[in-house]
């Protein structure tokens, strides 16, 4: 992308006539702990994961890691000011389990907590929501080593630790969202093993998968105990999935990844079961012989709203004798089951993760979940696009990431228009940040990150944003 010395206006991207968002709508932005927290040894954090997998050779690009990260940890004040002043109404972050409970037992960690107390209370002192996401991946490494989300222990164990954060911050915090993007977790994490802990085991993902679900049901039911009032939902992400042609064969495999991608997640926590076409999928994977007696009654408790994280279209085609699935998918696969459906390319723009830019699939993403699955609150928690950034003249241009924000926003009201009960949208990210095992080579922020002065630099599509934010719509273009 470029970015010449002299930036076109702000919003020439955005192309449409004037939309309004109802009142009330919340507008904010998203991080997470791990990607923009550093700190990773200091006030009494011990490692997670992530810190494990970071620092093992070949598993991130250049060995990058988050122990430094955007050294949120200490300027987190500035931040909050940064945020305020492009008139974020709400901030949704993670909480570093490792930080407030070292070892994801035993006590709070008190000074680790602390930080959480003074970044809810900055928060509140500029007027903005603060939004807590409890698991955004960083599980404390002696969990791993006791076995991971594989092992059942886990998910009682995050139960523990959601209610030792509610006690602390549910004062002040009205928004918790339990999981950010289970499917992550289990399928990059332990089937594929893209993602920490590295793990490839398609067996161990079907079962991490479900452990997940069971600690969110868990903590729910914690959190509520122990803060009533809280507003209580999951987040997960959420792909619309295409046939690449009309066969019979390509519509199975859309079936198929969609069991896996969507389904997998939405029936259990909404309807307290599995999908019988997904369990008859994965018998040559595991008979899902983990899954107890009361664990589906546990993981559908009831809940007050539901986040959904949407970037991009799965499209897919029919596996091919003696062919391969495309390079991102190759074995070992985060597809238990479906190792074999080829993920196909339509040659439309991507970003700089090579995602298509596919806007009219959040509409239908959203439509979809509250046609068939609930008539509760829905968010965007998560919505947002990499691109190459670079500073010229002290500004940093970013149209391609401006144009992506304004065709997402629009798709997002026109599901408002067909009866959605979209609350709220929050722009991934506020922050160039860690980008896991893409380490500092990926840029999502409206906020530009000079990783060697730790300088910050709103883009352009951070000041459209803050327009947006001001008139509650967009502009007509």
């Amino acid at each position: 992308m470029s970015n010449p010395a002299s930036p076109p206006a702000v919003g020439v991207l955005d192309e449409g006539p004037a939309v309004t968002f109802p009142p009330g709508f919340l507008w904010g932005a998203a991080t997470a702990a791990y990607q923009i927290e550093g700190a990773a040894a200091e006030g009494g954090r011990t490692p997670s994961i992530w810190d494990t997998f970071s620092h093992t050779e070949g598993r991130t690009v250049a060995g990058h890691t988050g122990d430094v990260a955007c050294d949120h940890y200490h300027r987190m004040s500035d931040d909050v000011r940064l945020m305020a002043d492009l008139g974020l109404r709400s901030y949704r972050f993670s909480v570093s389990w490792p930080r407030v409970q070292p070892g994801g037992t035993g006590a709070v960690n008190q000074e680790g907590m602390d930080f959480y107390r003074r970044l809810v209370d900055e928060l509140l002192g500029h007027g903005i929501e603060p939004w807590v996401t409890l698991y955004h991946w960083d599980l404390p490494q002696p969990l791993e080593d006791a076995g991971g989300w594989p092992a059942r222990d886990t998910a009682g164990r995050f139960a523990e630790y959601a209610k030792l954060v509610a006690d602390e911050l549910g004062d002040r915090v009205k928004y918790f969202t339990t999981l950010n993007e289970p499917w992550c977790s289990a399928f990059l994490g332990y089937g594929s093993g893209v993602h920490a802990p590295g793990r490839s085991d398609g067996a161990d993902a079907v079962r991490a998968g479900h452990h997940l679900m069971l600690g969110h049901g868990l903590a729910v039911q914690a959190v509520r105990a122990s803060r009533p009032e809280a507003e209580l939902g999951i987040t997960v992400n959420l792909y619309p999935v295409t046939p690449a042609t009309g066969s019979a064969a390509d519509a199975d495999a859309a079936r198929r990844i969609d069991a896996l991608a969507n389904r997998f997640f939405l029936d259990p926590v909404l309807r307290g079961a599995y999908p019988a076409d997904l369990v008859a999928d994965l018998r040559g994977v595991t008979d899902l012989g983990h899954v107890r007696d009361g664990d589906l009654k546990t993981i559908s408790t009831p809940l007050d709203m539901v986040g959904v994280n949407y970037y991009s279209r799965h499209v897919v085609a029919a596996p091919v004798e003696g062919g391969e699935p495309e390079p991102y998918w190759r074995a070992p696969s985060c597809w238990p089951g479906s190792e074999d459906v080829r993920f196909v390319t339509r040659g439309v723009p991507v970003t700089d993760m090579d995602w298509e830019i596919d806007a009219p699939g959040l509409t239908e993403t959203l439509e979809r979940v509250h046609r068939e699955y609930t008539d509760l609150p829905l968010y965007v928690t998560e919505n947002g696009s990499a691109f190459v950034d670079a500073v010229v003249d002290g500004r940093v241009d970013d149209p391609d990431r401006l144009g992506y924000f304004a065709a997402h926003l629009r798709a997002a009201h026109a599901a408002i228009e067909a009866g959605v009960p979209l609350k709220g949208y929050f722009a991934w990210s506020l922050m160039d940040n860690f980008e896991w095992a893409w380490g500092y080579t990926k840029r999502f922020g409206m906020v530009y990150v000079d990783y060697d002065t730790q300088a910050r630099i709103a883009k352009s599509s951070a000041r459209w944003y803050a327009d947006v934010i001001r008139r509650n719509g967009l502009a007509a273009q």
